[in-house]
């Protein structure tokens, strides 16, 4: 079991997940007004064939890995916490008190 946090460690791990989550709607919500600038130049402006698919699709491969290392990945995620607490148990069996390193 994890020792305790301190309420400033909990306080910074709090700031650091609200952080990086309003950095992930900054970026969402940028991709949308860019692309929707985007598909208008497309569809209006450059051309007959539907180009804005492309950036639509590298952008949005960007945004959806930004969203899984935030919300699935991110330090304190549950994902992550539960991988760091398997971890420390198995390298207290290998190497704990009756177990040389």
């Amino acid at each position: 079991m994890p020792a305790p946090m301190t309420p400033e460690e909990i306080d910074a791990l709090a700031r650091r997940r609200a952080g990086a989550k309003l950095g992930w709607y900054v970026h969402a919500t940028l991709y949308v007004l860019v692309n929707i600038v985007i598909f208008a130049m497309s569809k209006y402006a450059f051309g007959d064939r539907p180009w804005s698919v492309f950036p639509l699709l590298g952008w949005g491969l960007g945004v959806a890995l930004h969203g899984v290392s935030v919300f699935v990945l991110g330090s304190g995620s549950g994902l992550r916490e539960r991988m760091v607490q398997k971890e420390r148990e198995r390298l207290q069996r290998q190497h704990g008190p009756g177990n040389p390193p």
